[in-house]
């Protein structure tokens, strides 16, 4: 197949044209995280004829993926994402060169990485790296495609560009660690990512071609749920600390040390082998929320979501036992913390949660 077969629709529109398909050709951009939403992202520069993606992200496709993740498939579950994302997208543009980071970015190896690129697609899921992305970009001069989904919402925007506001520019710090969403916890529908990522190709491709109106110092806001899209004006704040007038950042932070929790309460904790030794013993609380239960539970006495435990005290007893559990321990240790300081002087957090149960006792409890 010829190229200019290839990319005839395209090539057709005198907003691309032979030089804006020259300027895909000659494009090297740097896609980080190739999960939700660095799948359609690099399906889609590959598709358009981005001539050089890079490819960065540390992990291994995990069968909880696969509903969004559409760069993997079922048989490349515990394969490297990078590996199994070239396969895909070299099978469906072999024009296209593929540079593989296997690794986690961090602030020993951000600058030296995007400064080897024109621009790049954020497509991670934490704000620690949400910030070094931002920070390394703007330190570099390098333009930074974001995105970000959260169950029925995501949000996309341009930060870094020149005359343009940074990330921090629109948060400045990040929230508290305890009200930080987590799709692992709070969810995400799969075709979410699949909207706002392509809406984040779309971007990229804008800013390769030098046509449009980029969402520069605009930020576009989604619910496909309610099938609502607006978008919010950002202003570049001259007092921000990395692309302000007086910037006070300079070089790159300990990201994990500036959005990392303050230590826990002291927990009292039970493994799961001692739970199971004893399970009959003590009075078993589930606070996850109920669609988590149907995936996987271990039969519990009672299930409360933690949101709802300090209305329904009531139906905890306080002269027995009790083992709080969830899907790692993170939010059934804030119940037992929540359950100690109410009078229930026996609660315990079991270590670990469900996966620990399913790594220890019974690995038929699937680890969603």
């Amino acid at each position: 197949m010829t190229p200019n077969l290839r990319y005839a629709r395209q090539l057709i529109l005198p907003e691309v044209g032979p030089e804006g398909q020259e300027n895909l050709a000659n494009a090297r951009v740097l896609v980080v995280g190739l999960g939700g939403l660095g799948s359609p992202v690099a399906t889609y520069l590959a598709a358009a004829g981005v001539g050089t993606l890079g490819l960065l992200d540390d992990d291994v496709v995990d069968p909880t993926n696969l509903h969004r993740q559409i760069l993997h498939e079922t048989e490349d579950v515990g394969r490297a994402k990078t590996e199994s994302a070239a396969a895909t997208l070299k099978s469906l543009n072999p024009e296209t060169n593929l540079e593989l980071h296997h690794t986690r970015l961090t602030n020993q190896n951000a600058l030296d990485l995007i400064a080897r690129y024109d621009l790049v697609a954020d497509g991670t899921d934490n704000f620690a790296t949400r910030y070094l992305v931002n920070d390394a970009c703007v330190l570099t001069g390098k333009p930074n495609v974001h995105a970000s989904v959260f169950r029925f919402e995501g949000q996309v925007s341009v930060f870094g560009a020149p005359q343009g506001p940074c990330y921090r520019c629109l948060y400045p710090d990040p929230p508290p660690p305890e009200l930080i969403p987590n799709c692992a916890e709070g969810g995400v529908l799969g075709v979410l990512p699949g909207i706002i990522g392509t809406l984040q190709a779309a971007e990229v491709i804008k800013l390769i071609l030098g046509k449009g109106e980029p969402l520069i110092g605009r930020l576009l806001m989604g619910d496909v749920l309610a099938a609502d899209f607006q978008t919010i004006e950002i202003p570049k704040d001259p007092s921000c600390p990395v692309c302000g007038e007086h910037p006070s950042i300079t070089a790159l932070q300990d990201y994990e040390l500036l959005c990392a929790a303050p230590a826990p309460p002291a927990t009292e904790e039970i493994s799961a082998i001692e739970l199971q030794k004893r399970r009959a013993d003590v009075f078993l609380l589930d606070v996850r929320n109920p669609p988590e239960a149907a995936i996987a539970t271990l039969h519990p006495d009672a299930l409360i979501p933690l949101a709802e435990l300090p209305a329904r005290l009531e139906q905890i007893p306080s002269d027995r036992e009790v083992v709080v559990y969830c899907r790692t321990g993170v939010r059934s240790a804030r119940a037992v913390d929540l359950l100690r300081r109410e009078g229930i002087a026996q609660a315990k957090n079991l270590k670990g949660g469900l996966h620990a149960w399913a790594r220890e006792v019974d690995p038929r409890v699937p680890m969603y």
